[in-house]
């Protein structure tokens, strides 16, 4: 394209005589915006009507051809396509004529393309050695070739197509002088399409040989009338699985009928045929219907339960239905009663399941689930009371309780026991925490796992019973393989953890409590009020918890120690004394410098990178969990209690303040004597600390208990 007369001077300039030959299509400037044309014109068509003739040879209907079709101009990138629209019955592949590209132009110009200022109305147009005549276009072709100021061509007809017109002319013929009887199932196909009723059967076919009563399905097509049936084959029958009991269709009421030849059930009776068969005969269709065979066949209406049906010489009991047909024939014929029929014997009871006893090897679950199938499985785990017992975070869901050994053994009588119960799966642990000068070896004294509780028969068929959270509290005795221990104490986790699921452990409800303590008699109500009198002389509303708890314990209302406990703490006053924070800090740097801590430059690193905004503080929770990540070996009480003595009004901790104060090797605090404690457990080990519920509010009791505790004290 760039040789001979049209190759241009250097760098593309054009020569002398030579013209512009633009490879797209140029538009007016100073119309519209100044962006690309692949961006003004986006998704902008222009669409002209036209036609092209095509010779038809060997055929004697017709000579040519007339195909209409449209022809469609791209603005963005000045591509062209030309689809012809699908005709029914044309016998000729119709669709895309020309796929959307850039069309040449004719020779010899073939080295330039087609662009818009090449078309126009009453103008032919040739593409690919083929011509089209351009007859119209739609309006906005029409405004857009305005404003480029083409003058638009007045309008142009498209011929006839002989062969079209001869196809019409014989399809007019083919319509009859006089309308045939119109048969229209389309409205009820559209209007319950995909609508099924459901009925459920019974066929009592004991009286064949080798008969029995059969279970069946029918289903009822409400878009063409038709049924079709299933059965229900149970397990172990004997029959087979047949895919259908009856395949769907009509279903006559008076079969098995005679069967007829083919013609003679139609849809149109024909009288005095004559003439030859096909083209040019003549016939008579009857419309009085004389020679019509009519059929009775089943219709909605006539299923109801109860109702007995015939299925081809079978009586079939309608027994029950299911939801959706009870609404359609509640709505459409007023039907309520759907009283189901019923047909089926009660299940015989099932045997009970015989299990031999327990052999003693491996555990009792492991040994029953080999009993249950040919493939042993591994017993089922509660996975979901693990997930939600576990240990989550800086919560253990471990009870501890303080318990000591009943025995005669004056040495064993003095030992201490940490009984710890994991609710994640109940199993118990037993720790003897070391005492100085014992004689005994403290540490692990029972492996962790489940407990059986006493009495019960190692070789047998039942389950073992295990010992439960709910069988542990204060005071409970309770024997771990066959040594008997007395529960004495627990710690403010367990405490706390009873009390606020209250609802699984019943010693620590104080509903249930409160009710007992309102059983008691009148004369033990007498009593109570005078025994408060006396400890209380001045009317302060306040009692020792010592009197409180021997005032309980002498009542006949079986109150054990936890439930005591319990009743206490709900109507305490009470008091926590105030640690020195310079003995709280002494006593820190006292462990940390047995442990041999000393990573507190790698802290500052932490906290200064938690800290984004440099403000020196952090929350309680954050600092928390960094002294956890590095594992100070602090308690959680004694850690707790430090960072609140840092905290400011905003509950933000002061983390360098708080890491100076337990650093031990360049602030060190004066040194701790061996019998100074904190008033707090450090390490939780049972050993006896001063009570924290002191005193009682015998007043609000009283409220709660008899009514108002004025009228009491009057009395």
């Amino acid at each position: 394209m760039m040789v001979g007369a049209e190759k241009p001077g250097i760098g593309g300039e054009l020569l002398l005589g030579q013209s512009a030959r633009p490879k797209y299509s140029l538009f007016p400037k100073r119309e519209g915006s100044d962006s690309p044309a692949w961006v003004a014109f986006n998704k902008q068509v222009l669409c002209f009507d036209a036609y092209f003739q095509e010779t038809v040879p060997q055929k004697r209907e017709e000579k040519y051809r007339v195909r209409k079709c449209k022809i469609y101009f791209y603005l963005e990138d000045d591509t062209i396509q030309v689809v012809e629209p699908e005709l029914k019955n044309s016998g000729i592949p119709q669709g895309t004529l020309i796929r959307r590209h850039r069309i040449p132009l004719p020779a010899p110009k073939d080295d330039c393309f087609y662009n818009v200022q090449h078309f126009n109305i009453n103008q032919e147009i040739l593409l690919y050695s083929r011509t089209f005549m351009i007859t119209d276009c739609d309006p906005f072709t029409r405004n857009f070739l305005m404003k480029m100021g083409v003058r638009i061509n007045p309008l142009a007809s498209a011929p006839a197509d002989p062969y079209t017109t001869l196809r019409q002319e014989m399809e007019e013929n083919m319509k009859p002088l006089r309308p045939y009887e119109r048969l229209d199932t389309l409205k009820q196909f559209l209007e319950h399409d995909r609508k099924v009723l459901r009925f459920y059967c019974y066929w009592d076919d004991t009286e064949s040989m080798f008969g029995d009563p059969r279970e069946m399905i029918l289903h009822y097509f409400l878009a063409d009338d038709t049924m079709e049936i299933y059965e229900v084959v149970p397990p172990n029958s004997g029959r087979d699985a047949v895919p259908k009991f009856l395949h769907r269709g009509k279903l006559p009421k008076n079969a098995p009928i005679p069967k007829r030849q083919p013609g003679g059930i139609t849809d149109r009776t024909v009288l005095n045929v004559f003439g030859p068969v096909g083209q040019g005969g003549r016939y008579i269709l009857d419309s009085l219907k004389t020679g019509a065979v009519d059929e009775e066949l089943y219709k909605d209406c006539d299923l109801i339960i109860g109702g007995v049906i015939n299925v081809w010489g079978r009586r079939v009991l309608l027994c029950d239905c299911d939801n959706f047909t009870k609404e359609y024939y509640r709505s459409k014929y007023g039907v309520e009663d759907f009283t189901p029929v019923s047909f089926k014997a009660p299940p015989p009871p099932k045997p009970a399941k015989q299990v031999p006893p327990y052999t003693g090897f491996g555990s009792e679950e492991d040994s029953l689930c080999s009993c249950q199938g040919l493939l042993s499985k591994p017993p089922q785990k509660d996975f979901r009371k693990l997930m939600e017992k576990d240990r989550q975070g800086l919560v253990s869901n471990v009870l501890r309780f303080v318990g000591k050994m009943l025995t005669d053994s004056p040495i064993d009588k003095e030992r201490v026991f940490i009984i710890c119960i994991y609710l994640s799966d109940d199993t118990i642990a037993v720790f003897e925490p070391p005492q100085r000068n014992s004689g005994v070896i403290g540490g692990k004294f029972l492996e962790r796992g489940r407990v059986k509780k006493p009495g019960q028969e190692l070789f047998k068929s039942e389950k073992s019973e295990y010992f439960t959270a709910q069988d542990l509290y204060v005071g409970a005795r309770v024997d771990l393989n066959n040594q008997p221990f007395q529960l004495l104490d627990a710690d403010e986790f367990t405490f706390n953890y009873m009390e606020q699921h209250a609802d699984e452990f019943p010693k620590a409800n104080i509903g249930t409590i409160i009710s007992k303590v309102k059983s008691i008699s009148e004369e033990q109500q007498k009593k109570v009020k005078q025994f408060l009198m006396m400890s209380d002389p001045s009317s302060t509303g306040f009692i020792p918890y010592e009197s409180f708890r021997t005032l309980l314990a002498d009542m006949d209302i079986q109150l054990s120690e936890h439930e005591i406990m319990t009743l206490g703490r709900n109507y305490s006053v009470q008091e926590q004394p105030e640690v020195y924070v310079g003995l709280m800090l002494a006593v820190a740097q006292d462990q940390l410098k047995k442990k041999n801590f000393e990573a507190f430059s790698d802290m500052i690193r932490a906290f200064t990178h938690e800290d984004r905004g440099r403000s020196g503080h952090l929350s309680s929770k954050e600092a928390r969990i960094i002294c956890k990540a590095f594992r100070l070996p602090l308690s959680d009480d004694l850690l707790r209690a430090l960072l609140e003595k840092f905290q400011d009004e905003s509950e933000k901790i002061d983390y360098h303040a708080f890491l100076s104060g337990i650093n031990w090797r360049e602030n060190p605090a004066p040194a701790v004597l061996p019998d100074v404690t904190v008033k707090f457990d450090a390490d939780w080990r049972g050993e006896a600390a001063d009570p924290a519920v002191k005193a009682i509010n015998y007043s609000l009791l009283l409220e709660d208990v008899f009514g108002s505790a004025t009228n009491i004290n009057d009395s």
